[in-house]
């Protein structure tokens, strides 16, 4: 903010959010946290309570909800799996806020910026809209807009959020010893980072700087195009394609769906191996195949990064999980711990057999072209969580991210190259 005007009209709509925010959380959870105060606490209901008042708030606290439902390995178990019905699909905007937006953001009327622009949006999220349009230059793009006001919403829910972290760990200990105030920055940095779009664009040429470094042909990312792009606007590259689980639309641009499969894999696990840099939300909507036979990659504003000592272990984990061996499952769990607390891989294996069991199950429910239960592997993430806190381990958050993209693919193989075993042979599909 530059200006006294900025300032005034800050105060004033934080104000208004502020009220919003404490009438919702005054409705829903006053007497929770006098339950919790009392140590009458009943989890499964107050995360019942904070996902409605999460719905009802949107944005940061949609977020909030994603975070807790993608971080098993942080959160207890009834939140977590309260939070995957957290849904983040909102109305869409009145056209005339976008246009006013992209018009601040670009410096000029939308028709001087743009050939044409597409009213209907192609997505509606609570952090931002994306419209498809194209240039003076006559290029095909998408524009990512964000959501009027959704900076000063982010900053006010952030000072609530703070405020609540700080009263939680005070009458609840806990939540205090469950390392909230970890937590809750954590997802600052994340959420953050989601909303800067010059961030994103970074990401999409980090990974394309990937790509060319490697002289890898097989895979693209959309071009941004700055001049056309801020912090709260993003111009990309259209992809024409079909994603990658559509098997009668990858046959149209492909003779072999499986080795477009492959292909994927294979760029997806070297980018991890190589650069400690990975996509981290391939769902089907976000990995296509192009027209011209190549594979997109698309929607950078969630992505991991991982140490080599994680990628080392994550390679012992998964082979594990892939020929039904807990005593490479629990070497894996103590490569990744970051605190060389010196546990005994036999010693664990054994704690691990019932959660192996439950992993396996999933693991085979996949095999047999079922959809993975994103519940019981978040439940499972939790217990793995558990048992490796007791024996002093410390788990990384990446490493639930990492899991649920294997399990997307996994489950894409299954569809499509069911031959292949995904957790037995992860290191096959890291190229040279």
């Amino acid at each position: 903010m530059e200006t006294l005007s900025d300032y005034i009209s800050f105060g004033f709509q934080s104000s208004l959010r502020m009220a919003h925010s404490g009438m919702v959380f005054t409705g829903k959870a006053a007497s929770i946290l006098t339950k919790i105060a009392q140590g009458k606490a009943d989890h499964r209901e107050i995360a019942t309570s904070l996902r409605e008042a999460f719905e009802s708030l949107g944005a940061t606290y949609i977020k909030l909800g994603q975070f807790i439902a993608s971080a098993p390995s942080l959160f207890p178990k009834e939140y977590v799996e309260e939070m995957q019905k957290c849904l983040d699909s909102v109305r869409p905007l009145d056209f005339r806020d976008i246009r006013s937006t992209v018009e601040r953001e670009l410096g000029g009327k939308l028709e001087e910026v743009f050939f044409q622009f597409e009213e209907i949006p192609l997505a509606s999220a609570s952090i931002a809209q994306v419209h498809g349009a194209v240039t003076k230059e006559g290029l095909d793009v998408v524009v990512k807009v964000q959501r009027p006001d959704i900076q000063t919403t982010l900053r006010t829910d952030m000072q609530i959020l703070g405020l609540l972290t700080k009263i939680l760990g005070w009458i609840a200990p806990e939540f205090k010893k469950s390392g909230l105030t970890a937590m809750f920055e954590e997802f600052q940095t994340s959420i953050l980072s989601e909303i800067d779009f010059i961030q994103e664009a970074q990401n999409i040429e980090e990974f394309e700087e990937y790509l060319l470094d490697v002289r890898e042909t097989r895979a693209r990312v959309p071009r941004v195009y700055h001049t056309l792009s801020t912090k709260k606007v993003l111009t990309m590259e259209r992809f024409h394609g079909v994603p990658i689980t559509d098997e009668k639309g990858l046959k149209k641009y492909s003779d072999n769906p499986r080795k477009v499969l492959n292909d994927a894999l294979e760029v997806w696990f070297s980018s991890l191996a190589k650069k400690g840099f990975f996509h981290a939300d391939v769902h089907a909507g976000n990995l296509m195949i192009l027209k011209d036979g190549t594979i997109g990659f698309i929607d950078f504003g969630i992505v991991g990064r991982i140490s080599p000592k994680v990628w080392k272990g994550l390679l012992l984990f998964t082979q594990g999980i892939g020929i039904g061996e807990p005593m490479l499952v629990a070497q894996g769990l103590v490569a990744m711990d970051s605190t060389d607390s010196g546990v005994s891989p036999s010693l664990l294996a054994k704690e691990l057999n019932d959660v192996f069991s439950e992993l396996e199950n999933v693991y085979e429910s996949i095999s047999e072209n079922q959809m993975f239960d994103e519940t019981k592997l978040n439940r499972i993430m939790y217990d793995l969580k558990d048992i490796a806190e007791k024996n002093g381990l410390k788990i990384p958050r990446e490493f639930a991210l990492l899991m649920k993209q294997m399990l997307y693919f996994d489950r894409y193989v299954k569809s499509m190259a069911p031959e292949i075993n995904l957790f037995k042979d992860t290191s096959r599909f890291v190229t040279n």
